[in-house]
């Protein structure tokens, strides 16, 4: 199994912090965000890891990855960038935004899901939204999944927002037979939707990853939920680094 990260990202709701350091860099309980997640990875046995960089990316030199990177970072989005990894999707892998900092044992529950496509959510996620004023809950990519454990709605903006039961960490795993799913829907949504608006996004440029797994869904695809109580955190701005860092602050896990 492989991992990507996706760090290619501003971060620019960090203001001051991001102007000189990628966001992945930032430093939460004398470790970078970029490092708690590659040693959660490396507790599960996954060393081939991947990272798309793209702002400030010759900050980002750590050894024994493997660097992709996206020279488009200020006009595309998550999708986008995740996809410059496409090499890399030849087999089964997981996937993580580069702002979020997880236990082990979150890995672990992915790992060992069974279904082609896995996405980790959250089901203790509102509580974490008191006092969080500067990302308000209204930006969870919520996710609504039915007795089975089936995806059907995911993202920012859902149909029943009302209904969620949980929200998408931004940690997803495929298979190999997942992978092949993924890029095929990608290059298919590509052909139909490049220059137009595609799901939730106003052009397809701008699309989430969040975007093509709903796409996917609605035209038939299997994504399971694998549910998680808390055990990470989201860094996005500075009111959230400031909670994390004193939440973590003494402890190596979320």
């Amino acid at each position: 199994m492989k991992a990507i990260i996706i760090a290619a990202g501003m971060g620019s709701r960090l203001e001051h912090m991001t102007e000189e350091t990628p966001k992945c860099l930032l430093p939460v309980n004398g470790k970078s965000i970029l490092q708690h997640q590659l040693e959660a990875y490396r507790a599960h046995d996954i060393h081939d890891i991947h990272v798309v960089k793209g702002y400030k990316q010759e900050k980002i030199r750590l050894p024994d990855l493997t660097y992709h990177l996206n020279e488009q970072y200020e006009s595309n989005n998550i999708l986008i960038s995740l996809m410059h990894a496409e090499s890399a999707m030849d087999d089964a892998f997981m996937a993580s935004y580069s702002d979020i900092v997880f236990r082990e044992e979150v890995v672990g529950d992915l790992k060992h899901s069974d279904g082609d496509i896995s996405v980790i959510v959250d089901t203790g996620w509102k509580s974490q939204y008191d006092g969080r004023t500067h990302h308000p809950i209204s930006e969870a990519e919520k996710t609504i999944w039915n007795e089975a454990g089936d995806v059907k709605e995911i993202g920012k903006i859902i149909d029943h927002p009302e209904d969620a039961q949980g929200e998408f960490i931004g940690l997803i795993k495929f298979t190999k037979k997942g992978a092949e799913t993924f890029t095929r829907f990608y290059k298919q949504a590509v052909q139909e939707f490049s220059g137009k608006s595609f799901v939730r996004a106003k052009e397809f440029q701008k699309a989430y990853l969040t975007d093509l797994i709903q796409y996917m869904i609605n035209h038939g695809v299997e994504v399971q939920a694998v549910c998680i109580d808390r055990g990470w955190h989201e860094i996005d701005t500075i009111q959230d680094i400031t909670r994390v860092r004193s939440t973590m602050s003494g402890d190596s896990t979320p």
